[in-house]
């Protein structure tokens, strides 16, 4: 049995290919297989298109089979081809019998998702899963199409995040190659930015330049995705920041070929106390009010030239609140809000592995968000190793309470998951995140915000 398998970008929401998709593959006498779309009065009319064109061949648009001239919803259904029982699910079950089974469900990407997918189905049939290349908010379906024969054995695997077209051979065994998980992540995240914008209009964005790794990862998955002369940066220094963390941020520009300006928040910052505040207490209100007034800044130039302005909290900060609303949380779009810190370094170190991209001591150095003197981000939070895995182990692996008491103090869990409880509130108040974990917070996990339980 010849099948031709589609690898195709789609739209969320809707179906919208090339008008000429098709008519480049009409020579194929074989069954070509297609992602799942969802069901339209816009891809109806395109399905009845493609019967009258094509009325001797075989198509399936997700469940929607095209055979014979006519149209079939084929969900959990049978039907023949080339005297073969073909069998057409969105949903996997290892009890079906048949020749060709066709899943058709899309999948959308999380670290480890597709090798987990292609270990834990087990076929006695020959076996295709399809899926589209598209963003869908939070959600990526990054491509990866494979297939299987009835020997349980790979015989197709399509690329991530691009689309593809292959017509497989059942008895071709090929060998599983992945890339590593910070290649894909870093794909992943590069398609996102680019959807993302293409999808809502945006041609340039802007970030804030902090000397830090948050900001200068996220810079760096900018010009990489949409090119250097649609990134513009801007440092907003105060008078608590180092002369080091603009010479980072400068090495970092002059590296990747960003531009980049710098605005002072000093005078409005001193303007504010004077005029509005009356007085200086050190508190966290002017911490905050630091944050605040860079994020003025940077919606400012937002909207003045229609740039996306992109937020730049990683997963730990996230997790634990450890963010301003309306000022560090400002933006249109946060590539690393499902990444912890520690895989925020694991990437940044991927990006660096054939020569220094992100300024090594940018890497190096002790993480601040530089409110005050001295500042440290461990002066408010466990270090990034114990607090990343607290946040895997409670998020991720759905461990108890008690289980996470075993391996670390229970007051230090306490404080932890607190943290965790008591900033709902902010998230809820987040930009969009792109998923990158089965459990993100840009998805699935919503926790109370008034409750008493922490």
């Amino acid at each position: 049995m010849d099948v031709k398998v589609f690898q195709l970008k789609l739209k969320y929401a809707d179906f919208q290919y090339n008008e000429d998709v098709l008519d480049k593959y009409m020579d194929f006498d074989g069954l070509s297989v297609f992602p799942s779309l969802k069901f339209s009065k816009k891809s109806f009319d395109y399905y009845e298109k493609i019967t009258q064109n094509y009325p001797d061949k075989t198509f399936i648009f997700g469940t929607i089979l095209l055979k014979d001239g006519k149209i079939y919803d084929v969900k959990n259904e049978f039907f023949e081809y080339e005297n073969k029982k073909v069998y057409v699910s969105e949903k996997y079950s290892e009890n079906v019998k048949c020749d060709l089974y066709i899943l058709v469900k899309n999948n959308y990407y999380t670290m480890g998702g597709i090798e987990s997918l292609i270990e834990n189905i087990t076929t006695h049939s020959d076996f295709i899963l399809v899926n589209s290349v598209m963003m869908a908010d939070e959600n990526i379906y990054a491509g990866q199409s494979f297939a299987k024969n009835r020997n349980n054995e790979l015989v197709m695997m399509l690329p991530l995040c691009e689309e593809a077209t292959f017509k497989i051979d059942f008895s071709n065994v090929v060998e599983e190659t992945f890339e590593c998980k910070e290649e894909q992540v870093y794909k992943v995240l590069k398609y996102a930015l680019n959807e993302y914008m293409e999808n809502c209009g945006f041609k340039k964005v802007v970030l804030g330049l902090s000397g830090g790794i948050d900001s200068a990862l996220t810079a760096v998955l900018a010009r990489d995705a949409i090119g250097a002369e649609n990134v513009h940066t801007i440092m907003l220094p105060s008078m608590y920041s180092s002369k080091g963390s603009i010479d980072d941020s400068l090495k970092l520009v002059e590296n990747i070929g960003i531009s980049t300006e710098e605005i002072s928040i000093t005078p409005l910052f001193n303007s504010f106390m004077e005029n509005v505040a009356k007085e200086s207490k050190g508190d966290l209100a002017e911490e905050n009010l630091q944050s605040r007034l860079r994020g003025l800044i940077l919606m400012f130039k937002s909207n003045r030239d229609g740039y996306l302005l992109l937020s730049t909290g990683n997963k730990s900060e996230v997790a634990t609140g450890y963010g301003t609303l309306y000022g560090d949380m400002c933006g249109g779009l946060n590539l690393i809000a499902d990444l912890t810190k520690t895989y925020v370094y694991k990437l940044s170190n991927w990006i660096n592995r054939n020569g220094e991209i992100i300024p090594q001591n940018i890497i190096d150095k002790a993480p601040s968000a530089e409110l005050r003197p001295n500042q440290k981000d461990q002066d408010s939070l466990p270090d990034y190793d114990t607090l990343d895995d607290i946040i895997e182990m409670y998020f991720e692996q759905e461990l108890s309470v008690e289980d996470i008491y075993a391996k670390y103090d229970k007051g230090l869990v306490d404080s932890v998951l607190k943290k965790f409880y008591h900033n709902e509130f902010k998230r809820r108040q987040a930009c969009l995140g792109i998923r990158l974990t089965e459990n993100a917070f840009c998805s699935n996990i919503k926790l109370p915000i008034s409750s008493k339980d922490f």
